[in-house]
């Protein structure tokens, strides 16, 4: 589906449904695409952290005594880590 700006400016949220439901959408201006939309893969645990690590590096220091696994990090920090 192409779509030009101004009609993704006033449709986002339907486009984005389309996106989730698995269309791509491209956005084009004067007829030429320049931008298109589509579904992310969905995030895999531990994964919101791994992100997150770029912009903390070098402010978190891991003790050398520090013993606990991933699994056990996570069961302690439950489904919502």
């Amino acid at each position: 589906m192409r779509v030009n700006v101004g009609q993704a400016k006033t449709e986002l949220s339907k486009l984005l449904a389309r996106v989730e439901a698995g269309d791509e959408v491209e956005i084009a201006r004067d007829g030429v695409p320049v931008a298109r939309l589509v579904r992310v893969a969905p995030p895999t645990p531990g994964s919101r952290f791994l992100a997150a690590g770029g912009s903390l590096s070098g402010a978190i220091e891991i003790a050398d005594d520090f013993e606990l696994s991933d699994a056990e990090i996570d069961a302690l920090l439950g489904d919502d880590a």
